[in-house]
């Protein structure tokens, strides 16, 4: 009797601090992971958060500044051979915003595009944040997204439009392709507490926080859950399985108040 295929993941930013404890998640399923990082200084880090299985882990050493096509992303992908692509990178602020554009945008867009013409790449998870949105969400108040733009306008202002522009790439993306589901996984405020296991997922409110190591628990849940669409993160009090199907079960989808005509 033939085994079932490996399932692949293309994880982009595999020494994110998400990665990193992503990474065992998807490896506990038996899923093969090919972790993309830019210096070859950081492979140890992120084979040993699975010494365990280590024929389930490939490191590829490539900087993701330098992907700019989708015909370079297109190399990355053809070698990996992934069912699911993870973008968990950025610029992290550092160098300016030029390299803020040409990683968080531009390379970003230049995977989605390469992942939408692949066929086995079934569905591309982007890790953006909360406040990144165009339009008012209908369930905030006028002071929460008042709050949200004042960051995205203040501290934010050159990572805010290259991550929007991201999220509605893959938007735009997923929308006209026959085989491609997009997630835009969109945690607030990022903190290094332990996992509590418990979410609020889908339309949450405006600002808040969540571990990464939640944030990692809930991407490796959503992937081949058959979710799709944006989807707000933050603590909470529902179970991180229950809180996936139920967003799956309601076609749950905070992309809602966006203008879905714009730019893509």
């Amino acid at each position: 009797m033939a085994s079932e295929p490996i399932t692949r993941v293309l994880l982009l930013g595999g020494h994110g601090k998400v990665s990193l404890l992503l990474t065992p998640f998807l490896v506990s399923r038996s899923w093969h992971v090919t972790s993309v990082i830019r210096d070859p200084s950081q492979k140890e880090d992120v084979l040993s958060t699975v010494a365990d299985r280590p024929e389930l882990i490939d490191v590829l050493v490539s900087s993701l500044e330098d992907v700019k096509s989708p015909e370079d992303a297109q190399q990355i992908i053809d070698q990996s051979r992934p069912s699911y692509i993870v973008w968990s990178a950025g610029a992290g602020g550092k160098g300016g915003p030029s390299r803020t554009q040409a990683i968080d945008q531009d390379s970003c867009i230049n995977f989605i595009r390469a992942a939408a013409r692949t066929p086995s790449v079934s569905q591309f998870l982007l890790i953006s944040y909360l406040g990144s949105r165009r339009n008012k969400a209908p369930w905030w108040s006028d002071e929460e997204w008042a709050a949200t733009q004042e960051v995205n306008q203040g501290g934010l202002k050159h990572y805010y439009p290259a991550k929007l522009a991201a999220d509605e790439s893959l938007f735009a993306a997923a929308n006209s392709s026959p085989t491609l589901q997009g997630i835009v996984l969109r945690p607030g405020a990022l903190t290094d507490k332990d996992a509590v296991g418990k979410v609020s997922l889908g339309k949450t409110r405006a600002r808040g926080s969540i571990s990464r190591e939640d944030v990692a628990s809930v991407a490796a849940e959503l992937l081949g859950s058959g979710a799709k669409g944006w989807l707000d993160l933050l603590e909470g009090d529902e179970p991180i399985t229950d809180a996936v199907q139920r967003v799956v079960k309601d076609r749950v989808d905070c992309l809602e108040g966006e203008d879905k005509d714009g730019p893509p």
